[in-house]
């Protein structure tokens, strides 16, 4: 079984040598992604409008890669601040709130671009969709 590996032209991923997404089979692996569009942090300081658009990435990749949201069964967030948990929750709960796919929340002491409050790992399985 082949493995496809597809990028997003983020500018990190050349030289931190990833995907933004990896699929093998009926499985798909989304690197963490964050609010960055086109090569630039959108929302600054905005936790909850950082985390849509960290999903709404996710969802574009996975979408490339032919899955959906609907096949997601495990996020991981990575947060600047956990005082905000409840922001980030919240936002993740508008996309997931009905998937409810197993997931985490840990604070980091930083991200890779001082901007950036939020970053979202998703694993998916197609054919999970309830």
């Amino acid at each position: 079984m082949s493995v496809i590996r597809l990028g997003s032209g983020s500018p990190w991923e050349g030289v931190v040598g990833y995907s933004r997404v990896v699929v093998r089979g009926d499985t798909a692996w989304v690197s963490g992604t964050t609010a960055t569009v086109d090569g630039v942090v959108v929302h600054p300081g905005d936790a909850a409008a950082q985390t849509r658009q960290a999903l709404a990435n996710i969802a574009a990749a996975l979408e490339r890669s032919g899955f959906t949201l609907h096949d997601v069964v495990r996020t991981r967030m990575f947060v600047t601040d956990i005082s905000r948990w409840e922001e980030i929750g919240r936002a993740h709960g508008e996309v997931f709130g009905e998937i409810r796919p197993a997931t985490s929340m840990v604070q980091v002491a930083a991200l890779i671009d001082p901007a950036m409050l939020v970053e979202v790992e998703a694993d998916a399985v197609r054919g999970t969709t309830a």
